[in-house]
């Protein structure tokens, strides 16, 4: 019997949580998040595994954009200009909460949930970002998932949290790490999950 998609999805997105969580409690580094488009899940789903409280310092769900601005610090003109749906915004958020909740890592998430299209841009379309400690280097990841909100909001989840592993686990230089700085790369999903 086939498993449902977003389960599936969901359940994959957990056992990366725990994997993240177990990478930075060996090193005694935290994370924290910034969440639009996935209004929370990413903090659910690390709070989720016993013991987050070692390595979750935790999250802003930044919704609307003038918090992505006021709270933040994503630059207005880059949101006048791009929307918040962009690969820098991505960035700026991340090392953002990263900033403000004093955290090793920052992680972020912004995109089309859907139904419908966001500044022109379609349902489906995401950015994960990841900020890292050592040199402040912050990759961001272009996603295009699709099926239904929940689908494309848990395909995000394991998404970003995906991008954290890599960060964590993959050396510096690899070319299959999930992004490099400044460099968007992009994934085709089908309903909500990210292929390999």
């Amino acid at each position: 019997m086939r498993g449902n998609a977003a389960g599936d999805t969901e359940s994959r997105g957990s056992l990366t949580a725990r994997q993240v969580l177990q990478l930075l409690a060996e090193r005694g580094q935290t994370v924290a998040v910034a969440e639009s488009l996935t209004g929370g899940l990413v903090a659910a789903t690390l709070t989720d595994v016993p013991g987050a409280s070692r390595a979750f310092r935790g999250s802003v769900t930044a919704y609307a954009t003038e918090v992505k601005r006021t709270v933040l610090g994503v630059d207005g003109g880059l949101l006048a200009e791009r929307g918040a749906v962009d690969a820098e915004v991505a960035r700026q958020l991340a090392a953002g909460v990263r900033a403000l909740l004093r955290a090793d890592w920052g992680l972020a998430t912004t995109g089309v949930a859907g139904p419908g299209e966001q500044d022109g841009k379609p349902a489906g379309t995401v950015y994960v970002a990841v900020s890292g400690p050592a040199t402040g280097k912050v990759v961001a990841q272009r996603l295009s998932l699709h099926g239904d909100r929940a689908a494309i909001r848990t395909g995000s989840v394991r998404a970003v949290l995906t991008l954290l592993r890599n960060e964590l686990v993959l050396p510096v230089g690899r070319a299959d790490r999930g992004a490099e700085e400044g460099q968007d790369t992009e994934q085709d999903g089908g309903d909500g999950c990210l292929q390999p």
